[in-house]
């Protein structure tokens, strides 16, 4: 809370008091926050880099990456294909990436004719490709069309790179070897959230560097 703020003479002392209190409870989150990503800070660096390899090698060699979740995490799906078809901080060519939670006519129709928790998986069938990898957010892990979507893309010979968060949810069970899982230390959905856009910077910066980096 700013000093002109707070000696504001117009406001009340109670509106003073619980002004004070709301900067405590912003604080409160930062530190939430802060102590989510130290936590992740120490467990998840070599699977960070161990699902950047799986991206990379994919890329390399003429595949794509299909990104799909829900509600923030579809946010999140559209974020990751956005740095890499355009940019992260190189300026280098288009990379290809997908986000299969944009296309509201065929997100509907898949709903309408057959189910909702078909909605990624449908896509899945008919735009993934052996070699291609399927970047799958989940905070809970148990979001039915996201598991859906995994089944495919493993059917599809597809690679799985699955980030969620609290205890993995019913992800794990379904991940091959070749798989990988994200998994944020977190049970609290918001910071698990705010940790999964640092993961997806992580693997942002991991794929340009080693692919464009000549430095």
């Amino acid at each position: 809370m700013t000093d002109s703020i707070m000696t504001n003479p117009i406001l009340t002392e109670s509106t003073k008091v619980m002004l004070a209190k709301q900067a405590e409870r912003v604080q409160a989150l930062f530190a939430q926050s802060i102590a989510a990503k130290q936590a992740a800070m120490t467990i998840m660096p070599e699977s960070i880099v161990r699902a950047a390899q799986i991206m990379i090698s994919a890329l390399t060699q003429g595949n794509k990456i299909l990104c799909c979740g829900n509600g923030g995490s579809a946010a999140d799906a559209q974020h990751f294909s956005a740095e890499l078809l355009n940019r992260f901080e190189l300026d280098r060519k288009s990379l290809p990436a997908i986000a299969i939670t944009t296309d509201s006519s065929t997100l509907t129709s898949i709903a309408n004719d057959y189910d909702y928790h078909q909605i990624f998986s449908k896509q899945i069938e008919g735009l993934g490709k052996p070699g291609d990898v399927l970047f799958a957010i989940s905070t809970s892990g148990q979001s039915e069309n996201i598991i859906r979507a995994i089944q495919m893309a493993q059917e599809n010979k597809m690679t799985v790179v699955a980030l969620t968060g609290k205890n993995g949810g019913k992800i794990p069970a379904c991940l091959t070897a070749e798989d990988a899982e994200l998994r944020v230390p977190s049970q609290l959905t918001a910071r698990v959230q705010e940790v999964h856009i640092l993961v997806i910077h992580c693997l942002c910066d991991l794929i340009e560097q080693q692919l464009f980096s000549f430095s």
